[in-house]
Parts: structure tokens; sequence; C-alpha cells
């Protein structure tokens, strides 16, 4: 009774959410990109098998067996310019999901490896500070017929920077105010399914090029000022310590010496 009870207030909840989760969206595409300083990046994708048919054309076989399955993702997103690392796999409201740890050296050659033909990647200096632009493609024509999408389906693209950012253009699902950086240094776009799949723009850069997500951030990274804050600090104690037992010492010397009385 009580799993029951728990199963309808989840349901429940996301339907109240509107197609979101009561941890946030459901992604049926999420491209999420951890992104180094040199140019390195950690990508994860987690997407629906049918999704990943739609926007790469992948034409996987969704009542394959989990191993089978994982092999046939893994040939696919293995290449000279990335490392696949852990796939793992789930089913949600009835459609297998996978998701995707790939290791990438290079982030501006990963157009290189299939599965991410459809964008570009740059990084590069701008006096001081560094520009990231991420520019999407319109889908190829999928290989197997389309399911019937709910027309509620979100992708989204997210991106962690190393650096303290000064502009950005992401926005909010359906457009509208800009979307500020969680946590700090975390963007996301969204966009529906349904318009991702038309190749409708997510956003627009500064020079108003569609479909081009743009980010300038510091060429310093937060984890090397921190780093820097932290020797300072470490030092300023270790000089404040060592003032303290100088003081120490020299009072314990002044009460150790001798009066001379005067006759």
């Amino acid at each position: 009774m009580r799993a029951a009870l728990v199963a309808i207030v989840l349901a429940a909840t996301a339907a109240a959410c509107g197609g979101r989760g009561p941890l946030g969206p459901d992604y049926e595409y999420e491209e999420d990109v951890t992104l180094s300083m040199d140019g390195s990046a950690t990508v994860v994708v987690n997407a629906s098998i049918v999704a990943l048919d739609a926007l790469r054309g992948m034409a996987l076989d969704p009542d394959a067996r989990t191993d089978q399955l994982r092999d046939q993702v893994r040939a696919l997103y293995e290449s000279p310019y990335t490392n696949v690392g852990r796939i793992s796999m789930w089913t949600r409201r009835g459609r297998r999901f996978v998701g995707i740890h790939v290791g990438v050296p290079d982030i501006q050659a990963l157009p290189k490896a299939a599965p991410f033909s459809w964008a570009t990647y740059a990084l590069r200096p701008d006096g001081d500070q560094v520009t990231f632009r991420q520019t999407l493609s319109k889908p190829p024509a999928p290989v197997r017929p389309p399911p019937q999408w709910r027309g509620d389906e979100i992708v989204a693209f997210r991106l962690h920077l190393p650096a303290r950012i000064r502009f950005q253009n992401s926005r909010y699902l359906d457009g509208g105010e800009s979307r500020p950086a969680s946590r700090g240094n975390i963007l996301t776009w969204e966009q529906r399914l349904h318009q991702r799949l038309q190749g409708k723009p997510i956003a627009y850069a500064e020079d108003r090029t569609p479909d081009v997500m743009e980010v300038r951030m510091d060429r310093e990274s937060i984890l090397y000022r921190t780093l820097w804050l932290f020797a300072i600090a470490f030092v300023a104690a270790l000089l404040v310590l060592a003032g303290l037992i100088w003081l120490t010492m020299r009072k314990g010397r002044d009460e150790q010496e001798p009066t001379v009385q005067s006759n």
C-alpha cells in the first residue's frame, strides 16, 4: 500500500509539472558537456533509443538484449576523437534510455565523431576572456519511421564551465527571458523535440547567428583562482601563527630577566 501510494504521488506530481519529473525535467535527449580550459571535455549523453534514431539516425534496435544494445552504442560512439566510458540503461514510460559517458581530448575535433557531427564547437581566446560557441544543424532524416510523439518532449544541452561567465545566451524553454547560470557556472539550453527535429534555432548568438550557443568567460579557471586564494590564506595563517609564537616567546624572556635594583 505504501509503495502504491508513493507511485500515485509521483505520477500526480509529474503530471502537474507538465511532463517534468519532481526532480527536474524528463529530457528525451540530453547532452551534458563539462569543459576544461585546455579544450578537453567530458560529454554525457542521456537519451531514449527512439530519440537517438530520430535525431542522429542511429537505427538502434530498441528490442535488442541489453548487452547487445550496449555494444551497438559503444561501437557508434567510440572513435579516434572520443573515449567511451560507462554506458548505463534504464526504462521510462515504456521507452528504453541509454546514458553514454564520453571522454573528449579536443572539443573542437568532436564533430569528426559521427554522433556529434550535427554540431561544431569553437573555443578561442578573446583578449582577457575565452569564447565558446556550439553551433547546431538540422538533424538528418530518420532511418526508421518516428514514433507518435506526445509533443511535450524536451531536448537539452548543458554546459559546465571552468571559469567565471561574462556573457551567455541561454534561454528558458520556448524562448523568453535570459536563463541565469545555476550554481555559478552551469548553463542549460532547452528546446521542444519537434522544434529540434525541424531545425529551429535553440538560441541566437550575440551577432544574431542562429542556432549558436555562446559563452564568454574569464581565461583564468575558477579552480586555479581558488587554489591561489587557498595558498595565500594558508601562508597568511602561517605568518599569523609564527607571529603569535614569537610574541609568546618574547614575553616569556621578558618575564625571566632579573630585575635590577638600585641602591
